[in-house]
């Protein structure tokens, strides 16, 4: 199950919170991870939405740690055309995360996971443009 060592990674990765410089948040915090065939057909929904939580909740005992007093999120979503799972930890709320398009915010991250786990091909994308969907978590001293 290399994707939830993946996902455990994450959480020790470097990490760069410089809301004046949104460009090194996004190159630094940014990852990806993907399964293989037999990976996504052998894990749960649960399985991975349990490891993004624990992930979630370490980056946000280091960024406390860390005393930063701003707003904080961690988030993911599906990259469909690429087949991957991205997530990203930006001090930004939830409602302004840096995306070019569109997006909606997921109530919780299982529909986000299935979809990935659901994906076997890459670049398979809906023809049809709908919003990316993100389950967004708040990591930061503050909400606001």
């Amino acid at each position: 199950m290399v994707l939830l060592t993946w996902i455990a990674e994450v959480a020790y990765e470097p990490l760069v919170l410089e809301p004046a410089d949104r460009r090194v948040e996004w190159e630094t915090n940014t990852w990806w991870v993907s399964a293989e065939d037999e990976d996504r057909r052998s894990l749960s929904v649960s399985t991975v939405v349990a490891a993004f939580e624990r992930t979630a909740s370490a980056i946000q005992v280091r960024i406390r740690e860390l005393g930063f007093p701003g707003v904080a999120t961690f988030y993911v979503w599906h990259d469909e055309q690429a087949g991957q799972l991205r997530c990203s930890t930006g001090s930004v709320p939830a409602d302004a995360l840096p995306f070019d398009g569109a997006y909606a915010l997921s109530d919780g991250l299982g529909p986000v996971i299935e979809r990935f786990l659901a994906d076997s091909e890459a670049g398979a994308a809906e023809s049809e443009v709908v919003p990316l969907r993100v389950w967004a978590f708040s990591v930061g001293a503050s909400s606001r």
